[in-house]
């Protein structure tokens, strides 16, 4: 089966709406997809790139296309749980730095499915610290290991090493999938990602 990699940010609401569709793809599929998470931030930095509600602000009806493709998207696939944080958008700088402490300590899933879980469908702001640490706490992550580790130097230089090679390899934006080397960008693509997945196996 083909090695299938998935370049994330929590920044990102489809992000979100794309790790809660990816377990039914991989069941139907029998492959693993691996996170790689990034800094959207500086991929829009690297690539001259800009946030759909920036670049689309002032294009008449556009955002409420975009509003209403979201809409549809959610009540196809039933992702009740999913709700707008009122804090968008947030810094990602300081989880996404814990992404990488959870991706070198072996539990990179369980860190995504808390934060993705906070952001998405409870509301937190994970850019304040306090809300931060104590979300980890809550699911029972070691909060303060990982706020420590996130100021190491070692971390922060691999995900922006992370974020260069994502870069590197072709990606604007997140979510952003490769299978083996073929590239596919946005939640909507998740189908073509699957037909890929089958089609190279």
């Amino acid at each position: 089966m083909p090695e299938v990699t998935f370049h994330m940010d929590f920044a990102s609401p489809n992000c979100y709406l794309s790790h809660e569709l990816i377990p039914a793809i991989e069941e139907r599929t029998g492959t693993k997809v691996e996170y790689f998470p990034v800094l959207l931030g500086g991929l829009f930095k690297l690539t001259n790139n800009q946030a759909p509600f920036v670049t689309y602000g002032n294009v008449k009806n556009k955002p409420d296309y975009l509003r209403l493709e979201m809409q549809r998207f959610i009540r196809d696939h039933k992702l009740d749980k999913f709700k707008m944080n009122q804090h968008f958008p947030i810094n990602t700088v300081k989880v996404m730095r814990g992404a990488i402490v959870a991706e070198k300590e072996g539990f990179l899933l369980k860190y995504v499915d808390t934060i993705m879980n906070a952001m998405w469908e409870n509301n937190h702001n994970v850019a304040d610290t306090d809300i931060l640490t104590d979300v980890l706490a809550a699911d029972g992550l070691d909060a303060a290991h990982i706020m420590a580790r996130i100021q190491d130097q070692d971390v922060k230089d691999q995900l922006i090493a992370n974020t260069e090679r994502s870069v590197s390899m072709g990606v604007f934006g997140c979510p952003s999938f490769f299978v083996g080397d073929e590239l596919f960008f946005g939640k909507e693509n998740l189908r073509a990602v699957e037909e890929e997945i089958i089609r190279q196996g």
